[in-house]
């Protein structure tokens, strides 16, 4: 029978491309790196969530520094992409998170493209743009903060609920392709509900509903544990196990806890 290529591969095949390719950035702590298998990975979106100042948006700061770091120090000597949706971003705050790693700022904040969405429709065109940059200027992290809110502000009410998440499983599907094709760490920060657990506690979880939920790769749940501690727990990930880990925010950036 003549052989011919029908378009798969072995699993074994699969598996030497996947560890061939698949990178990872550190987050600056070796513990939650630990738990991640080595830090944020490319070929898929993770989604971080918590509430309100618990430390997600410093997250992605680091991980905006980080990406630039050569692979020997957990980087991938690469650029970064940044969609704020919320007026979060600080290039003050990513000077100093530069300068903790002897890197000069002035070149760390030139490695990071800025873009400021006003509308939804704003950051969709945006997130279209963003192949032609990632091929153009060796970009391997994309960060949106937050993902979720104009999504949240320019759909109301249950009338416009089955609308808004059929428009959110487009956006996501865009930058889920744009993560497996080019390789890249596509990172999301999100919003949580207070949903009761039971009559003493409640339990965060994140907004988005099922769509989102089902498309991160990994989805990780930020919370505070004091001044400047944090609890990160992996929420789900096809291949590791459910976990949680600690650090604190410094001057400096994500570090561990010293003990």
């Amino acid at each position: 029978m003549e052989n011919k290529d029908l378009g798969f591969m072995t699993a074994h095949e699969f598996l030497k491309k996947y560890s061939s390719q698949k990178k990872r950035i550190t987050t600056g702590s070796k513990s939650v790196d630990q738990l991640l298998g080595g830090g944020i990975e490319t070929g898929g979106i993770t989604e971080i969530y918590g509430k309100y100042g618990t430390g997600k948006t410093q997250f992605v700061f680091q991980l905006c520094v980080n990406v630039q770091l050569p692979e020997k120090l957990g980087g991938l000597s690469s650029k970064a992409a940044f969609i704020d949706t919320e007026g979060t971003f600080n290039p003050l705050r990513i000077k100093q998170m530069s300068q903790a790693l002897n890197l000069d700022p002035s070149v760390t904040l030139r490695n990071i493209y800025y873009k400021k969405a006003l509308s939804l429709d704003d950051q969709k065109k945006a997130t279209n743009n963003l192949k032609e940059l990632v091929e153009r200027e060796n970009v391997k992290l994309i960060v949106i903060d937050s993902l979720i809110n104009y999504f949240r502000s320019e759909f109301h009410g249950r009338k416009d609920l089955f609308r808004r998440q059929q428009e959110l499983k487009k956006h996501l599907h865009v930058l889920n392709r744009l993560s497996l094709t080019e390789n890249v760490a596509v990172v999301v920060t999100n919003h949580v509900m207070d949903i009761p657990d039971n009559l003493f506690e409640k339990e965060a979880v994140a907004t988005g509903g099922h769509i989102l939920a089902h498309t991160p790769i990994s989805i990780l749940h930020i919370r505070k544990a004091g001044n400047t501690k944090r609890i990160i727990k992996l929420v789900d990930n096809p291949y590791l196990p459910v976990g949680e880990a600690a650090f604190i925010i410094t001057q400096e950036g994500i570090r561990d806890i010293p003990y």
